[in-house]
């Protein structure tokens, strides 16, 4: 059986064959919602790709990318706002594109998110797929997909590049590929500040693997192994209901004390939180802060965290009047939701990893002090949330499947487009 220590062999012949029917899904909902935002803008007389590409944050990528570090806004209440608080990788390869071809590096922001996009679609795929198999991994894409604000997906921000790293970084933990592991964390880590959560996932399994391996015992809540009768392979779950699936043919079997599996295992942990460190370290040589100068970068956007205070007052603040209490109840209830959803994670036995990304990707996004109107987007990212959803749709019939899927792309191609020429994301 595999073993997380055990670096496993090459991917399975014909993984983008068997990824191809979600990836496909995928592409059409985010098509979907391209052309429903593309008529709605028309309609109101705006340019969707200018929303897509040069609105919110897109444009403080942009500029880190055109002319670097440094430009910073001044606001009247003395708030500063330093381009500081952008992670660097995103900037980087819309240089990147731009120096190589015509495009300007607006344009390559949208191209490196649609890619991004992609990519982290068919990482979302083999982890479900890993461990519930094909049906559930194309259930858990979709649901992706179709999610209020996924036309964020689209956009020339970091989400869909973050999600795509931190997706292929949980996979590789699963397989074993500690060193692949530790690169892709030190990439998210360049990605954004919730990076911390990729590096806390592969240091958790790490530090599980080493206990076991003092211990001696069989311990599997890591995800590498699982016991039998888990999810076939056909996605539909066996006992115990949404259990992970035992070890396939995809891993290479060997001891846990094989030769260099330690060695790698440290290294992939060492590599882990390179990216993020270099980066908050370097701002805060630059702003002579020290270590906690970035920190001191992110209370000038008055973003922090607190625990939730701010959040749980500004969601009682909904509450003095009508029909804002109506909106105060829908937050409650999409709190509730997202707390239940990483409730059934643990029921699922999900592995460690994945809990640990998941959890803390949640909590950074709930306790943050600011921007109340981003947490769906910071959300988006914890898509280990959705698993126990897609081992429940994997059931349906393939029809009925199809029509609830449907009709909740639409339902979220026209939320996208009427949010996106509204408020949108700040």
């Amino acid at each position: 059986m595999n073993d997380l220590e055990t670096r496993a062999v090459a991917a399975r012949p014909g993984a983008l064959r068997r990824a191809a029917p979600a990836l496909l899904g995928y592409a059409a909902v985010r098509a979907l919602g391209l052309v429903v935002l593309a008529l709605w803008s028309e309609a109101r007389g705006k340019s969707a790709y200018t929303l897509l590409t040069a609105r919110w944050d897109s444009l403080w990528y942009t500029r880190v990318a055109e002319l670097g570090y440094g430009y910073e806004v001044r606001l009247p209440n003395g708030d500063v706002h330093s381009n500081l608080a952008f992670f660097p990788l995103l900037p980087w390869l819309e240089r990147l594109v731009a120096a190589v071809s015509p495009l300007s590096h607006a344009d390559g922001g949208f191209v490196v998110s649609l890619l991004a996009s992609l990519a982290a679609a068919w990482g979302i795929f083999a982890v479900a797929d890993r461990l519930y198999g094909r049906r559930a991994g194309v259930c858990a894409v979709l649901l992706w997909a179709v999610l209020p604000v996924g036309i964020v997906q689209s956009m020339a921000y970091s989400e869909s590049l973050f999600t795509a790293l931190a997706a292929w970084a949980l996979y590789a933990v699963l397989t074993g590929r500690w060193v692949t592991a530790g690169l892709l964390a030190g990439l998210a880590g360049l990605t954004r500040p919730v990076g911390l959560a990729v590096v806390a996932a592969v240091w958790a399994a790490g530090v599980a693997a080493f206990l076991r391996e003092r211990s001696g015992s069989s311990f599997v809540g890591d995800g590498s192994t699982a016991p039998a009768g888990g999810a076939r392979g056909d996605g539909r779950a066996g006992p115990p209901p949404g259990a992970p699936r035992a070890g396939s043919s995809d891993g290479a079997p060997s001891s846990p004390h094989a030769p260099g599996v330690r060695l790698r295992r440290m290294a992939g942990m060492l590599l882990a939180p390179l990216g993020a460190a270099g980066y908050v370290l370097w701002v805060g040589d630059r702003t002579g802060g020290g270590p906690l100068g970035y920190l001191d970068v992110q209370a000038g956007w008055r973003n922090g965290f607190d625990g939730g205070y701010a959040f749980a007052l500004f969601v009682a603040g909904r509450f003095t009047s009508f029909p804002s209490a109506l909106a105060g109840a829908a937050l409650v209830l999409g709190v509730a939701l997202v707390v239940w959803l990483y409730v059934l994670c643990v029921r699922q036995r999900q592995p460690l990893p994945l809990l640990v990304y998941a959890g803390t990707v949640t909590a950074l996004a709930l306790c943050a002090s600011s921007y109340f109107g981003s947490k769906p987007r910071l959300l988006m990212p914890a898509f280990p949330l959705l698993l126990p959803l897609a081992v429940a749709l994997a059931r349906a019939r393939t029809r009925l499947l199809a029509a609830g899927l449907g009709a909740v792309a639409a339902a979220s191609a026209a939320y996208g487009a009427f949010w996106l020429n509204g408020s949108g994301p700040p």
